[in-house]
């Protein structure tokens, strides 16, 4: 999002020129330089030194937020039998088979991610065309796709991000609202970003990490301390 303004320069006089922070006086400066009528989002792009056109170096999972996203998700599971109620009782929005995937064919899509236990992958993949596109195909390398539906909704419901390698070599990621404690913002950007350096792939030569950086929806992106996010 393009960022302009009076509000925006006021907010820049205030930074010196490529300063470095801090963990702790990166959130500080955004908790105190927002005047927006919304609560905005807490965001970090994580610039890599990878080839994203490396199957090797394809950067991608989820982690667990410790403080939650402030986020209400709404979760679609593709399941049978016990596994459709153990879904069903943890809290799950959708749950069905083919009933499911005919609702989703129609173009109804009322969630934000989807699960599958692992016999039901014949019946989703018909949906990759749909649901690809749209980041919601149920895929085992972050967890949606498992025998243990129960446990995914519960994460799912509980405040999951997931991290991505884009084309250009960043990861990026909203993980909270602005408004949360500092505290807890702190928490979330550690396992985020302490999950992403854990990703780093085996064979890779040289640095991993090139920047990161914070900033919240309307703020300025505040450059990390690298040496400091390495003990995340």
């Amino acid at each position: 999002m393009a960022r302009s303004g009076k509000r925006y320069k006021k907010m820049a006089a205030k930074m010196e020129v490529s300063k470095i922070f801090s963990l702790a006086e990166a959130v500080s400066f955004l908790k105190e330089n927002t005047s927006c009528k919304f609560d905005e989002t807490v965001e970090v792009a994580i610039n890599l030194n990878v080839d994203p056109r490396a199957a090797d170096q394809n950067i991608r999972g989820m982690v667990a937020m410790p403080s939650g996203t402030g986020k209400t998700l709404r979760v679609a599971v593709f399941a049978k039998g016990n596994a459709a109620d153990d879904a069903k009782a943890v809290g799950a929005d959708f749950v069905g088979a083919e009933d499911l995937a005919e609702k989703i064919t129609s173009g109804d899509i009322e969630f934000e991610v989807c699960i599958a236990s692992p016999d039901m992958m014949g019946v989703v993949g018909r949906l990759g065309k749909i649901l690809g596109p749209k980041g919601l195909m149920p895929n085992p390398k972050l967890g949606t796709v498992t025998p243990n539906v129960a446990a995914a909704v519960k994460n799912a419901k509980a405040g999951q991000v997931e991290y991505r390698l884009d084309k250009t070599g960043i990861v990026h990621a909203g993980l909270c609202k602005l408004s949360f404690a500092k505290e807890k913002i702190e928490e979330n950007i550690k396992a985020f970003v302490g999950a992403v350096v854990k990703a780093k792939p085996a064979g890779l030569k040289g640095s991993y990490l090139k920047s990161v950086t914070i900033s919240s929806t309307m703020g300025l992106g505040l450059k990390l301390d690298t040496a400091e996010v390495f003990s995340f």
